[in-house]
């Protein structure tokens, strides 16, 4: 797949409905895969103050434009998800901008979470 990656954070407090209670978490996930990206789910990108973390990736053309890898946090509703997806359709970092106001949602983890992750 050429778009944009996402990888969901599931595992320590993303996902649980014992943290978001008023989230379905598997719906989440169901969409993020039928949306036309390439998903990617780990058990934990150490930002759990930030729950649930979703990193969207670059597409070839989108590093080849310069864009490095944003960090949503709080990405916990139906809208949220619907804006991620949206981006991704457009085709995310680097090619085009977040849409409304998903911006808010970004964060920058430190340098040795974002090097665990590999991202």
């Amino acid at each position: 797949m050429s778009g944009p990656v996402l990888t969901v954070c599931r595992g320590c407090c993303c996902g649980r409905a014992e943290k978001h209670p008023g989230t379905d978490h598997r719906a989440q996930l169901d969409a993020f895969r039928a949306g036309g990206a390439k998903v990617r789910v780990v058990d934990c990108l150490d930002a759990c103050e930030r729950s649930n973390v979703v990193v969207v990736s670059p597409s070839p053309a989108g590093r080849a434009a310069g864009a490095r890898p944003q960090w949503l946090g709080g990405v916990l509703d139906e809208d949220r998800t619907a804006d991620v997806l949206r981006w991704v359709a457009d085709g995310g970092p680097g090619v085009a901008d977040p849409p409304d106001f998903l911006d808010l949602q970004f964060f920058a983890p430190s340098r040795r979470v974002r090097g665990e992750a590999g991202l």
